[in-house]
Parts: structure tokens; sequence; C-alpha cells
């Protein structure tokens, strides 16, 4: 293949079958849902959460000094959440992103993880 026909690197498919380009779009649409979710919160007075986000990594504080971070890993094409509860890996999987291990819905485990650390019901859902 001539280098003229060849695709840049960042349109080539990675072994999640997402590109870089779309893997990227993904990761930046879900961890800006995380963040409108919050302030939503903390507008309304549901709960005392704050995030910060650093390029691809979002830690949300919460009530009782707890943490979430949400971080994605472009070299793997996948998004990690430590909590309480443990470390999970996700990856996009027909339009959703399951844990690796479990093939739990990254969603419904933030909603989970989130909710037992605020001690308050908590859902999270793509923006």
């Amino acid at each position: 293949m001539s280098p003229s026909t060849t695709p840049p690197a960042a349109a080539a498919p990675n072994a999640s079958g997402l590109s870089d380009l779309e893997y990227r779009a993904l990761t930046n649409a879900l961890l800006a849902a995380i963040e409108a979710q919050t302030d939503r919160w903390l507008q309304d007075d549901v709960v005392d959460i704050d995030g910060a986000r650093t390029g691809g990594l979002l830690e949300l504080s919460l009530p009782g000094g707890s943490k979430l971070i949400v971080n994605t890993q472009p070299p793997l094409h996948e998004v990690w959440l430590a909590a309480r509860r443990g470390g999970f890996h996700f990856r996009h999987v027909a339009g959703r992103w399951l844990d690796t291990k479990s093939g739990e819905e990254f969603w419904a485990l933030l909603s989970a993880c989130a909710s037992e650390q605020a001690g308050v019901q908590l859902r999270f859902a793509p923006g």
C-alpha cells in the first residue's frame, strides 16, 4: 500500500472496533454527560458532589470524602471506573460500555457506586 492510500493512524480501527476518533468522541460525550448530571444535582440540591476534570480523567468528590474516578484509557480503548467497591474496566460493545469481567453496563454500575458512596439514590444516564 502506498503512503497516500494508508489510512491515518487516528482512523485505523483498534481491537475495540472503534477508530481513535470514534473512541475520543464517545469518551468525551460520556464524561460530559457525567459532568452535566453532577451539575444538575448540585443546582437542585440533590447531593453535594463536585467534579474535577483533567483531560480524560474525571474525579467526583462525594459526601464523607469518598471519590469516584472515571478515567479514559486511549491505548486500550477502555474507560476505567475506580470506586470503593473496586476497579472496573469497560469496553464499547454494540453501542454500550460493558465491564470486561462481569458484562455489567457502565451507567448502571456508576449509578450503583455513586449511590452507595453518597448515601442517596443517584442515577447516571447517557446524555
